[in-house]
C-alpha cells in the first residue's frame, strides 16, 4: 500500500520538475538526430549505423537516468520529506521501491514521448524509423532504463546532497559507459590467458550497459562481432531461452541494486 501511494507521489513530482522537461526535451531532439542517421542510409538488422544508435543512446540515456532519479532520492533528505514520512510508519524499502516505481514511470514516459515524436516526425517528412525498428529502440532505451536506475537509487542512498549526487553518479556513468572497453583492455592484460574468457564474461554481467547491448546486438544477427570469447553466449542469447534468460538477468541486476540502496538507506537512518 505504501508503495503505491509513494509511487504516486513521485509521478506528480516527477512531472512537476522541470529537469524532465528538460530531459524530455533533450531526449526528443536526440531522438530526432537519431532519425537523421537512419535517413541516410538503409538499416536492416545489424549494420554499422544500428551499432552507431546504440552507442549513442547509450551515451545519453544513463547519465539522464542517473541525475533525475539521484536527484530526487537526495532531495527527500535535504528538504526532509523522509523524515516527515518516517513518521508514518513508512519502511525504507517501501519508500525506495516506490521511488522506483514512480521514476521509473517518469523515465519510460519521456522515452515513450521522445520516440513516438521521432516517429511521427518521420512519418511526416517520410523518412521515419520503420515500426521494427523503432519497437525495438523503445525496448532497448527502457531496459537501459530500469537497470540504470537501480544504480541511481544505490546513488541516492549514498548521497548527502545534489552535490555528491552530481559526481557520484557521472563518476559510475564514466566508469560503465565511456571507460568501460580500455578499463577491462587493460585489467585483462594482467591475467593468464585461460582467465581471460571466464573474467570477460562475468565482467558483462556486471555492466548493465554492456549486458543490454550485447544482447541488442545478438538479437540484430550481429553476434560475430563480439569474438570467439563470447561464442557460448551469442548461442545462448539466440536460443529460445534467450530472452527470458536475460530478463532474469535484468531482475536479478534491478533487485541486488535495490538490495544494496535500502540497506545503505537504512544504515544511514540508524546511524544518523
Amino acid at each position: 500500500m505504501h508503495i503505491m501511494t509513494i509511487a504516486k507521489r513521485e509521478i506528480q513530482i516527477g512531472f512537476r520538475n522541470p529537469w524532465a522537461y528538460s530531459f524530455t526535451a533533450l531526449f526528443s531532439l536526440f531522438t530526432l538526430a537519431l532519425l537523421i542517421i537512419q535517413s541516410q542510409s538503409y538499416m536492416e538488422g545489424y549494420t554499422y549505423t544500428t551499432g552507431t544508435i546504440l552507442n549513442l543512446i547509450l551515451y545519453l540515456l544513463p547519465l539522464m537516468t542517473m541525475l533525475l532519479a539521484s536527484f530526487s532520492v537526495t532531495a527527500e533528505k535535504e528538504e526532509g520529506s523522509w523524515e516527515l514520512l518516517s513518521t508514518y510508519a513508512v519502511t525504507a524499502t517501501s519508500f525506495l521501491w516506490g521511488k522506483y516505481a514512480g521514476l521509473a514511470a517518469v523515465l519510460v514516459s519521456i522515452v515513450c514521448f521522445s520516440y513516438g515524436f521521432a516517429g511521427l516526425s518521420g512519418t511526416l517528412l517520410g523518412k521515419g524509423f520503420t515500426l521494427s525498428a523503432l519497437l525495438f529502440f523503445l525496448l532497448f532505451s527502457i531496459c537501459i532504463v530500469l537497470l540504470f536506475l537501480g544504480i541511481a537509487m544505490v546513488v541516492g542512498s549514498l548521497s548527502r546532497n545534489r552535490w555528491q549526487a552530481l559526481t557520484l553518479g557521472v563518476s559510475i556513468w564514466f566508469f560503465l559507459v565511456l571507460a568501460w572497453p580500455t578499463l577491462l583492455i587493460s585489467l585483462l592484460s594482467f591475467l593468464p590467458y585461460t582467465w581471460i574468457k571466464p573474467a570477460l564474461q562475468v565482467a558483462s554481467c556486471l555492466n548493465p550497459a554492456e549486458l543490454v547491448r550485447m544482447f541488442s546486438v545478438v538479437s540484430l544477427g550481429g553476434g560475430a562481432i563480439f569474438g570467439p570469447e563470447y561464442y557460448k553466449w551469442v548461442t545462448w542469447m539466440e536460443s529460445p531461452f534467450g530472452i527470458a534468460g536475460f530478463a532474469a538477468l535484468c531482475l536479478m541486476w534491478i533487485g541486488v541494486t535495490m538490495l544494496t540502496a535500502i540497506a545503505v538507506w537504512e544504515r544511514r537512518r540508524y546511524r544518523d
